[in-house]
């Protein structure tokens, strides 16, 4: 039987905020098809984009000397179907899966990490409620080896009020929408946090050419000379103010479904993070 200890404390917490009127499916599929991203790498792309009819039946996500990283089918069609509640949620925030091997990167774990209780249990809720589609995109495999564990065990993680704050728009940049991983300069063991946080850099490979995340600190060379207003318009439009349009991988699509109160909440966030220079 598949437990449910997280579900249940997903709606013992909403149970205890009843203004927030949602139901764990409804806060998960937010999350999932919004400022998560999880269709990003988890769903096959086309021209257009993500395939619809084929939402998180798994895909190559990249290829390169140290890996191949296949973002796997998470549908109820997909391995998670035999997972409990409690190993699918261990699996999202900590990386092990049910029979103790770790999942390698791209994988944000050390954002993942703080995603709150009651969001996971949301996620996982969600997941096991989306049409199931038989996929298989393969195994990742590393040419690097893959650390233990990304840390100790995960307890417990308490929620962020929801909230036009600095402190919540912190939440959704990281553990959320793990913004803060790829707009940070990359090191040989990955996003250098404790130096070069939200300095930018990072090059992205894809059909579309190369695009480099940039520096989204409050320095002159990050955010410092753009409105919020602008701000808004290329986390969820994907077009400078000068109307040139960004690149993938940056989610646009998904980030476009949040609330009005979260990208703000965001954008607030941003503000606050310590300036940095670009690299020279």
């Amino acid at each position: 039987m598949t437990k449910n200890v997280f579900a249940g404390a997903a709606l013992l917490a909403l149970c205890m905020a009843p203004a927030l009127a949602e139901t764990p499916e409804e806060r998960g599929e937010y999350l999932v098809r919004g400022p998560a991203g999880c269709g990003n790498c988890h769903s096959p792309m086309g021209p257009e984009g993500p395939i619809a009819e084929q939402e998180l039946a798994g895909r190559l996500v990249e290829q390169n000397e140290a890996f191949t990283a296949i973002a796997p089918n998470i549908t109820p069609a997909g391995r998670i179907a035999e997972w409990s509640d409690e190993d699918l949620g261990r699996a999202i925030r900590e990386g092990i899966r049910p029979d103790g091997s770790v999942i390698g990167p791209p994988m944000p774990f050390s954002f993942y990490r703080n995603l709150s209780d009651t969001d996971v249990a949301a996620i996982v809720a969600f997941l096991r409620t989306i049409p199931a589609v038989e996929h298989d995109p393969g195994t990742s495999v590393y040419n690097v080896p893959l650390p233990p564990a990304y840390g100790p065990p995960v307890e417990s993680v308490a929620d962020i009020p929801r909230g036009v704050t600095v402190e919540y728009g912190e939440y959704l940049a990281g553990p959320v929408a793990h913004c803060m991983e790829c707009h940070t300069t990359f090191g040989p063991a990955g996003p250098m946090l404790e130096t070069d946080f939200g300095r930018g850099g990072f090059e992205f490979h894809g059909p579309w050419g190369v695009s480099v995340a940039p520096n989204i600190t409050s320095h002159e060379d990050g955010l410092a000379g753009y409105s919020d207003e602008e701000i808004a318009t290329m986390i969820t439009k994907g077009t400078r103010p000068d109307g040139s349009p960004m690149l993938p991988p940056m989610p646009y699509g998904y980030l476009a479904q949040m609330t009005e109160e979260d990208l703000q909440a965001i954008i607030l966030y941003l503000r606050s993070v310590p300036p940095l220079p670009d690299k020279s």
